[in-house]
């Protein structure tokens, strides 16, 4: 059994993203919840939410139990980049990249992957 949740276009740069992903990729969802709580990473609010979702996703659409679940994937990939200009001096313009990324939390139980 597995529930999926996904956030598009959040405005977060997929490699800040990814450093928290990584922390709890493979965790059972409550000690995750906990580790995104008390972070101070950016990255961990929008995650946490997705978190969140799929685990009412996996709750509500397939009757899982909340105990047993567990952090079977999640990917961080980038999303369309927002290009702005920053005046600098003698006229010239730099280019900054605003970057997003598009987030998805897989969660499943034990049983049902094996």
């Amino acid at each position: 059994m597995q529930a999926t949740a996904i956030l598009k276009y959040a405005r977060l740069s997929p490699q800040k993203g990814r450093l928290v992903a990584d922390q709890v990729r493979g965790m059972p969802v409550e000690r995750a919840l906990e580790l995104l709580q008390f972070s101070d990473k950016r990255a961990a609010l929008p995650i946490r939410k997705v978190l969140e979702s799929a685990i009412a996703n996996a709750e509500h659409n397939e009757g899982a139990d909340v105990d047993e679940l567990r952090i079977e994937a999640i990917t961080i990939d980038g999303g369309p980049t927002l290009k702005r200009w920053h005046a600098r001096a003698k006229g010239r313009g730099v280019r900054i990249l605003k970057r997003t990324s598009h987030i998805r939390v897989t969660v499943g139980d034990s049983k049902g992957g094996k």
